[in-house]
């Protein structure tokens, strides 16, 4: 009874965590984390250290990934590094930002500040405005192909777990 309970938590923590990612949050260490705590909770029957492994090295892999498609992504439309950095710390600190407001703010902050960051760091005395705004673009875009690589991850991290706990 115990593990059909364990089982139905692991399968509701898979769906708030994958429900998590779009938000800038960490839904796959909350996966990776219900995993961990299942597999401790059977004893390590069901759930291997290979699979724990395998899900943390993809969440490992998804969080490089999201990083580098935001780098990418602004450096196509021909940016800096530094406006590529401000694209990465204005995403960060819109997230922080925009998490009082519920539910959505966090998603907002983290695309606005994406876009605000690269802007301002691109922005130079010489710089055209098109230029920095190229910049903002490919911030965004960037940081919604890191969300979209984040949440394929998470869908596999899922059916690894589900697997493995089966």
């Amino acid at each position: 009874m115990a593990e059909s309970a364990a089982f139905v938590l692991l399968i509701v923590a898979f769906v708030v965590g994958l429900a998590l990612i779009p938000f800038g949050l960490p839904g796959l260490w909350l996966m990776v984390l219900a995993l961990v705590g299942y597999a401790a909770l059977v004893g390590f029957e069901q759930v291997g250290w290979t699979s724990i492994a395998a899900v943390v090295i993809l969440a490992l892999v998804a969080e490089m990934a999201e990083a580098w498609l935001g780098f990418r992504f602004a450096r196509r439309f021909g940016t800096s590094s530094r406006a590529r950095w401000g694209a990465l710390a204005g995403g960060l600190a819109g997230t922080l930002v925009g998490t009082p407001i519920p539910i959505i703010g966090n998603v907002i902050g983290a695309f606005l500040g994406s876009f605000l960051g690269a802007v301002v760091l691109a922005r130079g005395p010489d710089t055209d405005v098109r230029v920095t705004l190229g910049a903002g673009w490919g911030a965004v875009l960037g940081r919604a192909a890191g969300a979209a690589v984040k949440i394929a991850v998470g869908l596999a991290i899922a059916i690894i777990g589900v697997f493995a706990a089966l």
